[in-house]
């Protein structure tokens, strides 16, 4: 296994990152996604009645270096079958010695559940490397922004507000956060915190019901045009950060369109966590996808060049379901193209990759790949 540096960035650098269009890559070596490491717990939060925070550090104790707003994925063996998921960092990239994830308990989720009841300090759990393109190098130049969340898509903005007031950027951000109750807002107490050491961060909390808070001064009900257009006058001009379940984020694309926000400066997590919650209570899918009648019957030969194993595969097949109906393990986790996990390179050979957002024009250019999404049109030769 080749090893890998993790170096401290400086506080420019990670300015310079969050600010520019600059690449975190240069120069050094980052942990890689499609690389193991073992994280050990180092703190669990109680952030909600169903909702923690689990802090860990990594190997050794050397510093991560992530974009705020980025996932990774976690793999453990539950009842003997191994469970991987993608998890957003919340913590953000300036705090690089602890890494934490915020996880909702998902009634009957694998993943979720077995977090909740098993991980405590000292605890390992094993992951991949960071992954993802939700974070604010999509819009560098951006002067104002607006995030919008609902539920457990709070984490990966709360990432982001998190590394701009470490740097004290001293940014022009309204966050605007929906729950079912006001007992169900995740970070709550530190946002509240957090606006008090920033003049430009503004906060609106909105809840479907009060719960057991009879005195909660702010509106109830669901996002609309009217009440955005009250809290936030200028949204139009601002660049939006969306997370939460697919119909949250439906619907804000809705409001903010009939408000004549332009679609140009309005970015989502890829992720669908309806589906997501779904997938929690069983592994993800390898089968291969339904193909096309035009494909090629073709059979192909794939060689692995670390451990020298060979087999034979379809023009039909992704070659992440084929390397796994022959046995050979490869991370991943959405199947879908959209987290990452699987990325590989090809050394030798060609590939027809239909990705969902999980990889980058860059390390396409470098010869890396998603084989969740990916089926050869030639003889493959992979860095595995």
């Amino acid at each position: 296994m080749n090893s890998v540096e993790r170096m401290f960035v400086p506080a420019q650098q990670v300015e310079d990152r969050l600010s520019n269009a600059g690449t975190w890559e240069t120069g050094t070596t980052i942990w890689a996604s499609s690389e193991a490491q073992i994280l050990t717990c180092a703190r669990v939060v109680d952030e909600t009645h169903d909702v923690k925070s689990f802090e860990f550090r990594v190997g050794d104790g050397t510093p991560v270096r992530f974009e705020p707003g980025q996932f990774m994925t976690v793999s453990a063996s539950v009842q003997g079958q191994t469970v991987q998921r993608c998890y957003t960092i919340s913590s953000p990239p300036t705090r690089p010695y602890l890494l934490s994830i915020t996880v909702k308990r998902v009634p009957g989720g694998t993943m979720s559940n077995w977090l909740h009841d098993n991980m405590k300090p000292g605890s390992q759990l094993r992951a991949f490397g960071p992954s993802g393109s939700f974070t604010p190098t999509a819009a560098p130049s951006a002067q104002k922004s607006l995030y919008l969340s609902a539920g457990s898509g709070v984490t990966p903005l709360m990432s982001m507000t998190r590394a701009s007031l470490d740097l004290g950027l001293d940014r022009d951000i309204v966050f605007v956060h929906s729950a079912r109750t006001p007992a169900d807002i995740v970070f709550r107490k530190e946002l509240e915190r957090l606006v008090a050491l920033s003049p430009r961060l503004r906060t609106f909390f909105l809840c479907e019901g009060i719960g057991n808070e009879n005195d909660w001064p702010a509106p109830t009900g669901r996002l609309t045009l009217q009440l955005l257009s009250q809290w936030v006058p200028d949204y139009a001009e601002r660049e939006v950060f969306t997370c939460g379940p697919a119909g949250y984020m439906n619907a804000v694309q809705t409001v903010l369109r009939e408000g004549g926000h332009d679609p140009a400066h309005y970015h989502q997590e890829s992720f669908n966590f309806a589906a997501n919650a779904t997938a929690d209570a069983a592994p993800a899918a390898t089968a291969a996808p339904k193909c096309d009648a035009f494909q090629s019957q073709e059979t192909f030969t794939v060689k692995l060049s670390r451990s020298s194993k060979t087999f034979t595969m379809s023009a039909t097949e992704t070659v992440l379901a084929a390397a796994k109906k022959a046995g050979v393990a490869i991370p991943s986790s959405c199947s879908q193209g959209i987290c990452g996990t699987c990325k590989t390179k090809v050394l030798e050979g060609e590939v027809d990759m239909k990705h969902n957002g999980g990889i980058r024009e860059r390390e396409i250019q470098k010869g890396m790949r998603l084989l969740c999404c990916s089926r050869p049109t030639s003889d493959l030769v992979l860095e595995l």
